[in-house]
């Protein structure tokens, strides 16, 4: 070979491998998303959870440096998921820096609360100084957070909290009472890349109310007259779609696999419970010695209290529809499961309960429901819902 050919020869092997070398380096740096509905990862241990930082307080004065989970366009400083959340709602709600809300929440963010739809982070911002404004020595403490996902199709986080604090301020219920609260709440959000872009957060408002002084059914008889009614989102036609004619309820299809399938589990104890009224299922799917938590501090202990609420719930609206709009865990057979699940109801007010007279009202009743379950069966269950929202559905004029 000549001096020229084997050199040209050269240049050519040089400038294939560097067409590779920039092609490998392109293929690792990009990160073509998965489309949504994508199947999520669910954790199968606890290796990532509240339980193994050993409190919030070590995590927040001692934040770990390792990375435990890979977290692509997140911040350098949060070594996973969990130190993600808790770090910034430290931050935004204790630590008082509002402003943060812009790097951890996407411009266009979807908010869903109490009152609907929230569109866009400035409404956040908002929000949250008002908030902060009526309670400004607030203190959220973490009780539990679940997480799926990863850095592709977004994390998916669960977050339980107790707030704590004074009302000294102006709230948007009123004058400042100076009235201590304890409150719970469940934020149920979608992060990637260091930005929350979907959320779904309850407060436990009717408790808020009450604690702060004012009339309950007063505050959300003035609060729905707020409400804009007309022909194009008035809620009293149709019927909820719980039966096929004058068929009964269809029935679950068979188990696909052998074993305990957590998802299955949970759908199938819910759709029979509350749409096939078979209140025998709550015998099957939870413990004896059942701890319950739930809306506007109601704390029941074992099924019979627990059927019992449920009940209450049927006899008030007896055509209610229920599902399950989102469900995810953590956790495997042998150390339990950590679940979370977002669900809603379509009813009519037509009957007797905590909520007066019948009225013949529409209501949309939406919640968030964490489950832990050991051996097959739930041992214990926190359940928030949007109750004021429901009352100011049936007492508006």
């Amino acid at each position: 070979m000549t001096a020229k050919k084997k050199d040209q020869t050269q240049q050519k092997q040089a400038k294939n491998e560097g067409s590779a070398t920039r092609t490998s380096k392109a293929q690792a740096n990009s990160h073509t998303l998965k489309p949504k509905g994508e199947p999520r990862l669910m954790p199968n241990d606890f290796a990532i959870s509240l339980a193994t930082k050993g409190g919030t307080d070590r995590q927040l004065l001692n934040p770990a440096t390792e990375g435990m989970q890979r977290m692509r366009g997140f911040d350098d400083t949060y070594v996973d998921i969990i130190d993600y959340i808790v770090r910034i709602t430290h931050r935004i709600w204790e630590e008082k820096d509002i402003g943060y809300i812009y790097d951890t929440y996407k411009h266009n963010s979807h908010v869903y609360d109490d009152s609907g739809l929230q569109y866009g982070r400035d409404k956040i911002v908002a929000d949250t100084i008002h908030t902060i404004n009526a309670f400004p020595n607030v203190r959220g403490y973490a009780d539990e957070i679940i997480w799926a996902g990863d850095d592709e199709v977004g994390f998916h986080t669960s977050h339980r909290a107790v707030l704590i604090g004074h009302n000294t301020g102006y709230s948007r219920y009123g004058s400042p009472t100076g009235r201590k609260v304890t409150l719970w709440c469940i934020a149920n959000c979608i992060a990637l890349e260091n930005e929350i872009f979907e959320e779904w957060v309850l407060y436990d408002t009717a408790s808020l109310i009450h604690q702060l002084g004012f009339d309950l059914r007063e505050k959300a008889r003035e609060f729905g007259n707020q409400t804009e009614l007309d022909g194009l989102n008035d809620m009293r036609f149709g019927e909820p779609e719980r039966l096929p004619g004058q068929g009964k309820p269809p029935h679950m299809p068979p188990k696909a696999s052998d074993g305990f399938d957590v998802e299955d589990f949970v759908r199938r104890a819910y759709h029979y419970i509350w749409n096939w009224r078979m209140l025998s299922n709550v015998d099957a799917a939870y413990a004896p010695t059942l701890r319950f938590r739930g809306s506007t501090g109601r704390v029941y202990y074992g099924r019979g209290e627990y059927k019992s609420f449920i009940l209450s719930i049927m006899a008030m609206f007896p055509d209610l529809v229920h599902q399950i709009d989102d469900i995810y865990w953590m956790g495997n057979a042998q150390d339990g499961y950590l679940t979370s699940v977002r669900w809603s109801i379509v009813g009519t007010h037509r009957g007797m309960g905590i909520y007066g007279p019948p009225t013949g009202r529409r209501i949309n009743m939406w919640g968030i429901t964490q489950h832990h379950i050991k051996d097959g069966i739930i041992v214990e269950e926190w359940m928030l819902f949007n109750e004021f929202a429901i009352m100011q559905q049936i007492f508006r004029d």
